[in-house]
């Protein structure tokens, strides 16, 4: 039950895995943690080696109409939490953010009181996804268990009512995600059970609200700490600003012309991934670089072992989006969504958040860090220790 528990915990994930890779293999070592046997994958190789699945909403030709929605309400969030101050905390308002635009894209719920209601219990289910599997009270894992039932209570209200509500107006076309996969069927067809339906919208709000939040704050920390990367990311988001109406809100073409912006967040998402990586259970034995997996293994796959090997970034905690430009990095070296088949689906969605975010944030504000050197600690997504406070200096109009 020990395992390795206490040193993954005082040495964290990064420094955990490249101490073995150093002592026993830099391509895969097994250990035990949270109760498991585990085989740690580390490298580029192991990225290409997943499966995916889909949802026709997270694809970039259904995701273009949900840009002005995504502008609006960040205009929204920061007149109401950002503007009337002047140091915020980027972490819990990024997670206010995007957990709200997911509510607002996936389930067609605005009320402020409603989005409380499913995410304070997320903030439960989050905070225990990487503890120790002890049901006790009083434990993370209790905690989590706890949470996981009032939000899918909560869910399945939604979705039976929002099922009454299509079959009584007959309606054909999906509004939302929720409305989406009520109305699709399979090769018989059948329709998704509200079990299936609860589950695929638990994975896309976990994610908006952890690793999505994580990746904005990672970016506004590097445009807070590098005055230089914040000038280039300004001139460009000014530059397409310029071409526009002050109400007039972003679309597609405004997202395509932010090349520098997104190299800075893709540089941002290689020092700071959103996720550290993801667990599997071996179905069947196969060996992997010369060395066995047993069958009934817990495994997981590392992000920064691919990220920080100076083989594939050179001066690899420098902070350089140049690399981006070109052709950028060699297949599956940048996976801060995984690679391969089963990529994250989400990515294209994460991209225009954090573009969306990045522009209303460097139009309003030059950004300074309020705790210069703080300190990352890693729950399921990396964290800034105090949430990252930061002062906001006002553009002149």
């Amino acid at each position: 039950m020990l395992g390795e528990n206490m040193e993954f915990a005082v040495l964290g994930p990064q420094k955990f895995v490249k101490d073995r890779m150093e002592k026993y293999s830099p391509e895969v070592f097994q250990t035990s943690l949270l109760g498991e046997k585990m085989a740690i994958f580390c490298g580029a190789q192991v990225s290409a080696l997943k499966r995916s699945f889909h949802h026709d909403i997270l694809k970039p030709e259904a995701l273009k109409q949900y840009i002005p929605v995504m502008d609006a309400l960040a205009r929204e969030h920061l007149d109401n939490d950002w503007t009337p101050n002047s140091v915020v905390k980027v972490f819990p308002l990024s997670k206010k953010y995007t957990f709200e635009l997911a509510c607002r894209l996936f389930l067609s719920v605005v009320d402020p009181e409603h989005i409380k209601r499913l995410s304070e219990p997320f903030t439960l289910v989050t905070n225990g996804m990487f503890s120790v599997p002890i049901d006790l009270p009083g434990t993370a894992y209790n905690r989590a268990i706890k949470g996981g039932k009032m939000v899918r209570e909560e869910l399945m209200r939604i979705i039976t009512e929002r099922r009454k509500e299509l079959t009584e107006k007959k309606e054909t076309e999906g509004r939302d995600l929720l409305s989406k996969m009520l109305l699709v069927t399979d090769e018989d067809g059948q329709f998704l059970s509200e079990m299936e339906i609860s589950n695929n919208i638990i994975g896309l709000l976990v994610a908006s609200f952890e690793t999505t939040s994580s990746a904005v704050t990672a970016v506004m920390n590097y445009l807070a700490e590098l005055p230089h990367i914040y000038k280039q990311v300004l001139e460009e988001q000014m530059e397409i600003a310029k071409l526009k109406g002050p109400d007039e809100l972003l679309t597609w073409e405004d997202i395509e012309k932010m090349k520098c912006s997104w190299n800075v967040a893709r540089e941002s998402l290689r020092l700071t991934p959103p996720a550290q990586g993801a667990f599997r259970e071996t179905t069947t034995e196969f060996t992997y670089a010369g060395f066995t997996i047993p069958k009934g293994w817990k495994t997981f796959w590392t992000v920064h072992s691919a990220h920080k090997n100076p083989k594939y970034f050179p001066e690899p905690e420098k902070f350089d989006p140049s690399r981006f430009e070109g052709s950028g990095p060699a297949p599956y070296t940048f996976v801060p969504f995984g690679g391969g088949p089963r990529m994250c689906p989400g990515k294209e969605y994460a991209r225009l958040e954090v573009l969306v975010f990045m522009h209303n944030v460097v139009r309003r504000f030059r950004l300074e860090k309020a705790i210069p050197n703080e300190k990352i600690v890693f729950h399921a997504s990396p964290t800034p220790a105090y949430g990252l406070p930061v002062h906001l200096h006002p553009h002149e109009k």
